[in-house]
């Protein structure tokens, strides 16, 4: 089973979405709460001309019924590319965990974990393709 590399449009949007995460943390530095980062991020992003859906709820499939409350995903870009935002001291495997879960229910094959809580931002951007 080979995995399909990322098309051009998502590869498109994940250049926005680091360039958004270096432009916000250029700007307010670490140590806020998500919920700033999130707003100044999504912010960045329809500044670039993308769809920015901020905590989105999505349902999920579970034993044949469709549950409404399912997931909420932190940030959806151009509906393709999820985007899962933390302002943590530390990373745990638990949090890419989640992204990949989020990744596989909603059928993405793209996403970035973005932990803003860090001296440089390149240090807290993790991309997962599935």
């Amino acid at each position: 089973m080979s995995i399909e590399p990322p098309s051009h449009q998502e590869d498109t949007i994940g250049k926005a979405i680091v360039q958004a995460a270096y432009t916000v943390h250029k700007a307010l530095g670490p140590g806020l709460l998500e919920q700033i980062y999130e707003v100044c991020f999504c912010h960045e992003l329809s500044k670039k001309g993308c769809k920015v859906q901020r905590q989105v709820s999505f349902p999920i499939t579970y034993d044949g019924i469709i549950f409404e409350e399912g997931l909420r995903l932190d940030v959806l870009v151009d509906s393709l590319v999820i985007c899962e935002l933390k302002a943590v001291q530390e990373m745990h495997p638990v949090f890419t965990a989640q992204l990949m879960s989020q990744l596989k229910l909603t059928q993405r094959r793209l996403g970035y974990l973005i932990n803003f809580n860090v001296p440089l931002i390149k240090n807290g951007i993790k991309r997962i393709a599935l």
